[in-house]
């Protein structure tokens, strides 16, 4: 899957360097560490994710034992297409991990992060678990792999207890917790295929593709339809119209909607879906606001699938 066409960031590479360069440079903040030292004056690793969601998990392994910085946590915006701000850079003062999606999804944080040279960087997307052999189409968005967030997480605990070597069994203790929280909804995920044998979905866009395999879903939008919105590019009117006859067909269990990259054609198809009676399942690219963590997020979004495609 080729991601999603990029906008040019607002705020230019030289701009951000030397921004970052002020803000590490200066003395007395309580979030630089010492001479040395791999965590801030409080004793807490400074970690800054791209995306609150890969925040979530950064939280979740460290605990108390870390500061989580997100540059992206708006639930209304989309990451693709974000544009870095200087107030960015300060999120990365006395960082020791940088944590990004990668495969194209974050590109801002790569200029972001200059000024946290000596940072150990963790990217999700080059730990990616799916085997396309087995079928599965690689497309960036590997927070709904549960493989993969399963390796961001022990990556994440052998790095901080690396940095923080008097903490590092309480990261590795909070990283097996959270892989059982993975493995709980790996299998609920398992369990809506075998519920529904052979039951099929579309999607307005290929961001849960993991979690249809996951759940042994057949993906039946037509590829034009999803590679066109990927590119934001309108899609071929044939593939529209063969999108929209699987929905008002009913020959489709549900309607996956990513709910932050509305477009006049992918508010159509959801509204034929309502009318038909099609259940439309919300998907989103960052942790809604009301969400406590990663688990919870995804529980949400794993149980609302199930739901539509029991119930079809």
């Amino acid at each position: 899957m080729t991601p999603r066409s990029r906008r040019p960031l607002a705020v230019a590479v030289g701009f951000t360097a030397v921004t970052l360069a002020s803000v590490t440079a200066c003395g007395g903040s309580q979030d630089t560490p010492a001479p040395g030292s791999g965590a801030a004056a409080d004793g807490k690793v400074v970690v800054v994710a791209s995306t609150n969601v890969w925040a979530s998990v950064a939280q979740a392994v460290g605990g108390d034992g870390v500061t989580v910085n997100a540059i992206l946590s708006d639930p209304a915006a989309d990451p693709h297409g974000y544009e870095a701000k200087p107030a960015d850079a300060t999120k990365f003062t006395g960082a020791k991990v940088v944590l990004s999606n990668g495969g194209g999804y974050d590109d801002f944080i790569a200029g972001l992060s200059q000024g946290a040279a000596d940072a150990r960087k963790i990217v999700a997307f080059d730990l990616l678990d799916a085997d396309p052999a087995d079928g599965e189409e690689v497309n960036e968005h590997v927070w709904y792999d549960f493989g993969t967030v399963r390796k961001v997480a022990d990556t994440l605990a052998t790095q901080l207890g690396e940095i923080a070597p008097d903490k590092k069994d309480r990261f590795a203790a909070n990283a097996k917790s959270f892989g059982e929280g993975l493995d709980k909804l790996t299998t609920s995920a398992a369990a809506i295929g075998k519920a529904k044998p052979g039951a099929k979905v579309v999607a307005t866009e290929p961001v849960a593709a993991y979690l249809f395999a996951a759940a042994g879903l057949a993906d039946a939008t037509p590829p034009a339809f999803a590679e066109a919105i990927e590119e934001e590019t309108d899609p071929p009117a044939a593939a529209v119209a063969d999108i929209d006859a699987l929905v008002t067909g009913k020959q489709v269990a549900a309607v996956v909607y990513n709910a932050q990259t509305e477009t006049p054609v992918t508010k159509q198809l959801k509204d034929k879906a309502a009318a038909v009676a099609v259940p439309v399942v919300a998907v989103t690219e960052t942790l809604p606001a009301d969400a406590t963590g990663y688990l919870e997020w995804m529980t949400k979004q794993v149980d609302s699938l199930a739901g539509a495609v029991s119930g079809s």
